[in-house]
């Protein structure tokens, strides 16, 4: 999937807030009769709060998220007027706790109403110039439409009826008859061909014309080729793949790609972070990695660190990193929980506090694994996902396995098939709710799991 302008415009709309900010702090500061230069360090670290607030609420609301289908006016002057309200509160509790610099409040006021309006006039402005842009062939995404009838060429008469949205049609694909050959772009394997290019952005799947064999394909094929499938139909209901409507015109249309799909650009500052938390937490934890190595080697004979095989994201198998916490020479399989008798005194602790995880913050760093995301698998949890929940177990190898997930948080270690299957349903949840904040929500409940020794 190639990324769209949106995301590239993202970085320039914060600076363009920013400077919106800083243009309308000097427009507080002259209508209530002072100026920058008076008091200067107290406005500078004002405006340097004030600065820091917006990018929290940016992070908070995201409001320079948008799709191509609601990219309108009134949408983003709507989400600009909660965050100015969010970032206003911020503001106010900014400006009490610095009441000793004696700061005017109408400074703060203005500063706000001068925000939201000229935010709200560039916003307009931009939406105005992108649809004009991409109205005249700029900027567009590929589509085609799988199965030729009524529903499906309505979906076609919209994208024609508005360019503004940069949809470009790429063919009709069905089985060829004289009534349609006349407009279709080739058969379902000229179709395959065609996906394979990776010129393709999304695949519209019309119902009935879809079989169940083909939909299946299509979808499957999609977490390679990176292109969204949306399925067309004539009733406003579905099932599975966590399902999102929306309309084109009167049409209801089904997405059925996994939300990780739509924002697969938060990877980029995803695999950033990974690699800022896990160096720190090597460097500054280096003193606590050699003492609990050298409690390991103290307590039971062996070496320190412990590696196996594990599946990672498409599949691929990597060595993961452990703090050694079973007796040498101990069956490898599933736990038995507390009580079982391979794991040493030492490792128990290690266990119930999630320390014998860190080495794995190498791994993070090496790209096998993120700070966040589904536990990593061992063969035997793969041969028993293949057999029992093979859909599963395609969608979960979609991202990279992560030190902690929402299944180690609410289930932990899983000493069971179906403890295996019960933990993966948690952790399919994660494919949906991927974002920074979520990861840094998971982060603290590891570390309280970690403090309270609640660990399994």
């Amino acid at each position: 999937m190639r990324h769209s302008l949106p995301f590239f415009l993202r970085p320039f709309q914060f600076l363009f807030d920013l400077i919106t900010l800083s243009f309308s702090f000097e427009m507080g500061l002259i209508l209530v009769n002072s100026s920058f230069s008076n008091q200067y360090q107290q406005n500078l670290f004002l405006f340097f709060l004030l600065s820091l607030s917006w990018g929290l609420v940016v992070g908070l609301l995201r409001p320079y998220r948008h799709t191509r289908l609601k990219f309108h006016v009134f949408t983003l002057i709507y989400r600009h007027l909660m965050s100015v309200l969010l970032f206003s509160a911020f503001g106010i509790f900014i400006w009490m706790l610095l009441q000793d610099f004696h700061l005017p409040r109408l400074q703060l006021f203005y500063t706000f109403l001068f925000f939201w309006f000229f935010g709200c006039v560039w916003r307009t402005a931009a939406v105005v110039l992108l649809k004009i842009y991409r109205a005249n062939g700029n900027n567009t995404l590929n589509y085609v439409i799988v199965g030729y009838n009524d529903t499906s060429q309505r979906i076609k008469r919209f994208y024609d009826q508005h360019p503004e949205f940069g949809y470009k049609f790429y063919g009709y694909f069905d089985e060829i008859t004289p009534q349609n050959k006349k407009v279709i772009r080739g058969q379902y394997e000229v179709l395959n061909q065609i996906l394979d290019t990776n010129q393709i952005d999304t695949v519209y799947c019309c119902i009935p014309r879809v079989g169940h064999p083909l939909l299946k394909n299509i979808i499957e094929q999609s977490n390679n080729a990176s292109y969204k499938v949306k399925l067309v139909v004539d009733f406003a209901f579905f099932f599975s793949q966590a399902p999102s409507l929306e309309f084109h015109g009167i049409t209801p249309v089904i997405s059925l790609s996994s939300e990780f799909l739509d924002y697969s650009k938060e990877y980029i500052s995803k695999r950033l972070f990974d690699v800022i938390f896990s160096s720190s937490i090597l460097l500054l934890g280096s003193p606590i990695f050699i003492l609990l190595g050298l409690i390991t080697k103290i307590t039971s004979r062996g070496p320190i660190i412990f590696s196996q095989d594990r599946t990672g994201q498409w599949g691929k198998k990597f060595k993961i990193y452990k703090f050694r916490s079973m007796y040498v020479g101990a069956r490898l399989g599933h736990s038995e929980g507390t009580l079982d008798k391979r794991i040493t005194p030492w490792g128990r602790f290690l266990r119930k506090t999630r320390l014998d995880e860190l080495p794995q913050f190498y791994n993070v760093l090496r790209g096998d694994m993120s700070v966040v995301g589904p536990r990593p698998l061992a063969d035997y949890d793969v041969k028993t996902l293949m057999d029992e929940s093979p859909d599963d177990f395609k969608l979960i190898l979609s991202v990279k396995p992560g030190i902690t997930s929402i299944g180690q948080v609410k289930f932990g270690y899983a000493g069971s098939p179906t403890e295996i299957k019960q933990r993966l349903r948690y952790d399919l949840l994660y494919l949906n709710k991927i974002s920074f904040f979520f990861d840094m929500w998971l982060i603290m409940k590891t570390m309280v799991i970690m403090i309270k020794k609640q660990g399994k």
